[in-house]
This record gives C-alpha cells, sequence and structure tokens, in this order.
C-alpha cells in the first residue's frame, strides 16, 4: 500500500470519531472537542529488502481535545488505532488551565 493510501485510510477512519479532524494543525476559532493528527516521519518497523523498501511504517500522533470528563470519544480513538493495525502508545493526559480542555495524546505508527 503506498504512502499516501495508508494516510488517507486513517484519515478517513479518524473522522468518524468527531466533526472536527484536522490534519497538522486547526483553524484558531474550532470548539471542541476536535482532533489533530499528523505523520512525522518513517516509523521503527519499516522492512528493507532486496534494495529496497518492502514494508513502510508511518510514526506521528494524534491530539484529542475536550470539555467532556469520560468522554467516550477516547476509547474512540483507541478502537481506530487498534482496528488499523497500528503500533500506539497514549503519551499523555492534562488538564489545560487556560482553555479547561482535556488533552489527551497518542503516538503512533501505521
Amino acid at each position: 500500500m503506498s504512502l499516501q493510501s495508508k494516510l488517507q485510510a486513517f484519515k478517513t477512519e479518524l473522522t468518524g470519531i468527531c466533526s472536527e479532524v484536522w490534519h497538522y494543525n486547526r483553524p484558531t476559532r474550532t470548539q471542541p472537542p476536535f482532533l489533530i493528527w499528523a505523520e512525522d516521519g518513517e516509523g521503527s518497523t519499516t522492512v528493507n529488502a532486496d534494495n529496497h523498501k518492502a514494508e513502510q511504517s508511518i510514526h506521528g500522533f494524534i491530539d484529542y481535545f475536550t470539555l467532556t470528563e469520560f468522554d467516550s470519544a477516547v476509547d474512540d480513538v483507541q478502537d481506530v488505532l487498534n482496528a488499523h493495525g497500528s503500533e500506539w502508545r497514549l503519551n499523555d493526559v492534562q488538564k489545560e488551565e487556560e482553555t479547561n480542555l482535556l488533552h489527551y495524546s497518542w503516538e503512533f505508527e501505521i
């Protein structure tokens, strides 16, 4: 599967989580909940064979922002990551004092 095909399929799955899903960054006036995701380089599980890439993995991040405590969309993000066959980890959960937003952050590799 090509790099762009992997990313498009992943984007399609993420857009089912909430109505505001952005790649790389969000517009300044977006209201929560919203999700931002991006790829940031090649992953560690890339396989080379016969002097070419036999399989390429992509590393990236997902940030989900919500005002809702125990938001079910958090589980939906993890369900998408599991269904997509991704290696992933929940990096951080924090409450942003200035905005009162709960901010969940994952790293993934697809």
